[in-house]
């Protein structure tokens, strides 16, 4: 977060993504929306002609012109180009042989051009857009397959956060029983030493000077082992890749420091006056999986598999419009216009000009309509370019699919490291049971023994710190087991349902 914020994963990057204006799904939908454009120039010349004939008949020319043009243009998804303009120009100036000394001409035109080779299609146009250019493909499918990815980037990192809360979890839950543990055995080796020392004190038996330090000495080894459980150590303790995609148990960090983890995860300050406290105890009866239904479960929920399937949809697509590349560009193009042409634009005066008095009555009248219909043809000699994109589409498509090959091949490895790892946690949570059942009575039958004098010090306090690290493997062992249940959801994608978020 400190040191490259940019990398990070946020609530905002998919909003950002689908609205970006260059590459986003809005940003390649409005490469079709219809557009308005006009323009109006005016302008006054005076200039000398040396041939009177392109002055209309003088060699001073006066004018003054006006020129308006007007036009919605629009791309269909299939590829063609619909325009409709209005264009109307005012023309005054001193020309002889000029029927009127200034005139208006106006007209309306509509204009199509349909692709019938390249560029032709509702697919390739929803993949490219609006380009003629090889590789270079923007449109709304693409667009879609950018926002898609970038969705399970964030389903990845939501489902790395709630792995890792759960990691903290279970890292705060340990460190409170490690502790829990540890305090028993202060307390029993603080028992003992003051036995001892009420022995050397009134110099009787068994209060021997050595007995007494050997005792003490105990006592304040556990002492510091209960301030390092309480404190902590800085230390990095269980999170998502340390050894494991979801996690590899390291629960030795102390209580306030993973408290302070899991306050950090959660989002809340370092200190507000309460201590975080795990409220559910571990699970401890076995859970089994399926292997099989577990493992085509990963393979279609794996955030990660289903990100690589939509980066090869995209260059699936990208493969499809590259061959359209191949064609020769063929269009059909036509227009048809209607005309006028007056006095004036506008207001009638029949006394001047007849049928021309203003050139938007002699433009409804219809008498003047032209049309225009052609093909225009362009093909590259050899496809060059089209043949590189071609190839090149098909190479990112072959690697593509051979790294989602191998990703489902590793994601079922790592399925069955995880269930693997599961029974072998569950064992060994019921080893440590067994071994902190008996170590609780080896210290019990040891103390009887050396209150009768049967045994030395030296195997009473080597049964106190087997108690004590017999109690905090065990409960190790818990948190462990409990740890790859969660693990064994992560590689199977099912984490986020797990956990009901």
């Amino acid at each position: 977060m400190l040191r490259s914020p940019a990398s990070v994963q946020t609530y905002w990057d998919t909003a950002i993504v689908e609205t970006d204006p260059r590459f986003g799904v809005d940003a390649a939908l409005s490469a079709f929306d219809a557009q308005f454009s006009t323009s109006a120039y005016g302008e006054k010349n005076n200039r000398a002609l040396n041939n009177e004939f392109f002055g209309g008949g003088t060699r001073i020319l006066f004018q003054d012109a006006f020129v308006m043009q007007s036009q919605i243009t629009k791309q269909s998804v299939a590829g063609t180009q619909l325009a409709f303009r209005h264009y109307t120009d005012y023309d005054g100036n001193n020309a002889p042989s000029n029927l009127f000394p200034s005139a208006w001409n106006t007209n309306f035109e509509t204009e199509f051009r349909q692709p019938l080779l390249q560029g032709n299609g509702m697919l390739y146009n929803r993949i490219a857009g609006p380009t003629d250019i090889p590789g270079l493909y923007n449109g709304v499918l693409i667009a879609r397959a950018n926002t898609d990815v970038e969705l399970t980037d964030f389903e990845i990192a939501v489902r790395d956060l709630v792995s890792n809360i759960e990691n903290a979890y279970w890292d705060l839950y340990f460190a409170y029983r490690d502790l829990d543990a540890k305090i028993a055995a202060r307390d029993a080796s603080l028992e003992t030493w003051r036995r001892i020392h009420a022995l050397y004190e009134s110099g009787r038996r068994g209060g021997e000077a050595e007995k007494e330090a050997q005792a003490r000495e105990q006592f304040f080894r556990f002492q510091e082992e209960v301030q390092n459980a309480l404190s902590g150590y800085l230390i990095d303790g269980t999170r998502t890749e340390n050894g494991s995609p979801g996690g590899t148990f390291r629960g030795n960090g102390g209580v306030q420091v993973a408290e302070r983890r899991l306050r950090m995860l959660m989002g809340l300050p370092p200190s507000d006056g309460r201590l975080l406290r795990p409220a559910d105890e571990p699970l401890t009866a076995p859970v089994d999986f399926d292997w099989a239904q577990t493992t085509r479960e990963a393979v279609i929920r794996r955030a990660e598999l289903r990100r690589q399937r939509f980066q090869t949809r995209r260059y699936e697509l990208e493969w499809v419009a590259s061959k359209n590349h191949l064609l020769p560009q063929f269009d059909a193009i036509g227009r048809y216009r209607w005309r006028g042409f007056g006095h004036d634009l506008l207001n009638p005066d029949p006394t001047v000009g007849g049928e021309f008095d203003n050139a938007y009555k002699n433009l409804t009248s219809g008498d003047f309509q032209e049309w225009q219909m052609g093909v225009n043809f362009t093909i590259p000699i050899g496809f060059r370019q089209a043949l590189a994109g071609v190839r090149n589409a098909q190479l990112q498509l072959a690697r593509e699919r051979a790294v989602l090959q191998d990703q489902e091949l590793e994601v079922s490895h790592q399925l069955a490291e995880a269930i693997r790892s599961l029974d072998r946690a569950y064992m060994l949570s019921q080893t440590h049971f067994n071994r902190r059942v008996a170590a609780m009575r080896q210290v019990e039958a040891v103390r009887q023994s050396y209150e009768v004098g049967r045994i030395t010090l030296d195997q009473l306090l080597d049964a106190q710190r087997r108690l004590a690290d017999a109690e905090a493997r065990y409960f190790e062992s818990l948190s462990q087991y409990n740890r790859s249940i969660t693990a064994v959801h992560f590689r199977k994608g099912s984490l986020l349902e797990y956990n009901a978020v």
